[in-house]
């Protein structure tokens, strides 16, 4: 490929992101309702480092995808008891009846709620959010 196509080539990259931010520029004045609070921890810039203007752009991370689980109850058990399971076996778990169950991202505790049946599928009613001082503490715990 000769220097004058790739010129060419990085030019138009060049042409392309600078359209896309100034369509970004002008999208993020025309709404009048802050994305989130302006009170929030600065954001890191695209170059990777803290800058006069922060960055207030979540729409990055919207689509990341993360696993949701709801976790009715744990136990331990030995091997032993799990090469005798069969279909019918019963096992018994440390969550009470009527207790909430507990609602992971990526395997953290973010929410706790209970069980809804909707158009004959489950689902559940968040009735807690854990609040991120307290998600802080459980990590740092584990």
């Amino acid at each position: 490929m000769s220097t004058e196509s790739t010129d060419t080539m990085n030019d138009s990259v060049s042409d392309d992101w600078a359209q896309a931010l100034e369509e970004q520029a002008g999208a993020e004045q025309a709404d009048s309702a802050p994305a989130f609070d302006s009170n929030a921890a600065p954001v890191m810039t695209p170059a990777g480092g803290a800058g006069g203007a922060p960055v207030q752009d979540i729409q990055m991370v919207l689509d990341i995808p993360v696993q949701l689980s709801v976790e009715l109850g744990r136990t331990r058990v030995p091997i032993k008891y799990i090469l005798q399971l069969a279909q019918g076996s019963i096992v018994e778990l440390d969550a009470l009846a009527g207790e909430p169950m507990d609602v992971l991202i990526n395997g953290y505790l973010i929410a706790q709620g209970e069980v809804v049946v909707v158009n004959d599928k489950f689902g559940i009613r968040l009735t807690d959010i854990v609040t991120p001082s307290e998600r802080m503490r459980r990590v740092s715990r584990t």
